[in-house]
């Protein structure tokens, strides 16, 4: 299809350190690593009993292999206790709160909610983060940039504002208005940037039909998708780009940590900001696995200085690989994006599947719409997955078990397992504005990725 002109050629913004041969970066890595564990050690309460209790000490990590093999992982759990001890900080404090620039908060879903203090600091970085996302696709100062999305206490695209900020681009805000009235916003402010969820950029579908709005002719030029998985999706990125009629990209963050990987230009994955972040890859012991291996992303951020977070489990599965990317940087890169959850990943049969591949599989049967669920289970020796996914309105009911065995067998085809799958009708499953609650996990805590490492 034809997209709306491009704009200047893509050109790096740090060229420095985005070319650095990874050598040089290992290096670089750790000097900073050294100096942010010795930060977190003397200025938080909780890293300094961690440290203390596996027998560490910040002058002990003299090489990389002492920071994988010694330093302990932390978990999401660690700091919410941590955090508990005084809410809303606790002992996961590093920085007076009068330093703090700007609070957020998880929706604690899981339980208590997990609070993310920023500093002046952080927050300029985290929007520097994305600022290498948008000068390698060309956009600059005189772009403007539609938000949709609600501002309130959740990290989401607070991020991508600062990063616009840092940019020096123009906020157009569609917080507080429903997706109709941010489709005759977009027609009226003429912006040239979209954020929103890969779900939500693909919602905007239904608004716009009982519009009359052909979204392909409003102004967005760019689609930038964060929050789940989707932009280094094939399948998806493409239905978004039909959608709108322009280019899809995706940033991959974690809430509490930050927005620690910007799409890669070419659109197949996200590269690692290594200014900022160093990551580590590993396995179910807890060991590094090679590159081009699938493992779950482990996390150290050099600019949480009101939180340290070192070796974070974000739980995320991602494939890494340091060969060189046809974009032209050195810094890491994750083809395909973020494959899936470590709590979400299923072994059926002896094969590993991933939410993503489903995913990008559903979208080869005509009839079914974006809209899905996975729904995991156990039996006596095995995992299993079903799927719900609603039909397109103009299927009739009749075709539905036709569809669903239709998706079947492309499944089974090509990943090699039966996947049972269920057609629903349309607006059957609910909607979401921010993440979309895709997976729904049945199966026993025990038959779930446990990590095991040396330094757990």
């Amino acid at each position: 299809m034809l997209f709306k002109p491009a704009v200047e050629a893509a050109r790096f913004w740090n060229p420095y350190t985005q070319t650095l041969p990874r050598a040089e970066l290992e290096r670089l890595h750790l000097r900073k690593l050294q100096t942010v564990i010795g930060y977190a050690y003397e200025h938080s309460r909780m890293y300094r009993a961690l440290l203390d209790r596996h027998r560490v000490r910040p002058e002990q990590i003299r090489t990389m292999d002492d920071f994988v093999e010694r330093l302990p992982y932390i978990d999401k759990q660690e700091i919410l206790d941590a955090q508990a001890v005084d809410p809303p900080f606790g002992d996961a404090l590093a920085l007076p709160p009068d330093f703090f620039e700007q609070r957020f908060a998880t929706s604690g879903s899981t339980g208590a909610p997990f609070h993310i203090p920023l500093s002046h600091r952080s927050a300029a970085l985290w929007g520097e983060s994305w600022t290498y996302l948008y000068w390698s696709i060309g956009l600059r100062p005189r772009h403007s940039f539609y938000f949709a999305f609600n501002w309130g206490i959740f990290a989401a695209f607070w991020s991508a504002y600062m990063g616009v900020r840092r940019l020096g681009g123009t906020v157009v805000s569609g917080g507080g208005l429903d997706t109709t009235a941010r489709i005759k916003q977009i027609e009226q402010y003429r912006p040239d940037v979209l954020f929103a969820t890969p779900t939500y950029a693909l919602y905007f579908a239904e608004a716009a039909r009982e519009l009359g709005v052909d979204l392909r002719k409003t102004s967005i030029s760019y689609v930038v998708v964060a929050g789940e998985p989707g932009g280094s999706i094939p399948a998806t990125r493409q239905a978004i780009e039909d959608l709108w009629g322009a280019r899809c990209y995706e940033l991959y963050g974690i809430a509490e940590i930050g927005p620690t990987n910007p799409g890669c230009p070419l659109q197949q994955g996200v590269h690692l900001c290594e200014d900022w972040y160093h990551a580590l890859v590993v396995d179910e012991r807890g060991v590094p696995v090679p590159y081009g291996e699938v493992g779950e992303h482990i996390v150290t951020s050099y600019i949480q200085d009101g939180q340290p977070l070192i070796k974070y489990r974000t739980h995320d599965l991602i494939r890494w690989t340091d060969e060189p990317c046809g974009c032209g940087t050195t810094w890491l890169y994750y083809p395909g994006g973020v494959l899936g959850r470590t709590d979400h990943m299923l072994i059926i049969k002896g094969v590993n599947v991933y939410p993503s591949a489903v995913e990008a599989l559903l979208h080869r049967v005509g009839g079914l719409t974006e809209h899905y669920e996975l729904h995991a289970g156990r039996d006596a020796a095995n995992d299993f997955l079903t799927v719900k996914v609603e039909a397109r309105s103009e299927v009739a009911k009749d075709d539905y078990a036709r569809l669903g065995r239709q998706a079947a067998d492309v499944l089974r085809s090509t990943i090699g397992v039966t996947i049972g799958v269920d057609v629903q009708a349309p607006a059957t499953l609910p909607r979401y504005e921010l993440k979309a609650k895709r997976f729904f996990d049945h199966r026993p805590a025990e038959h779930r990725w446990q990590l095991q490492g040396r330094a757990s």
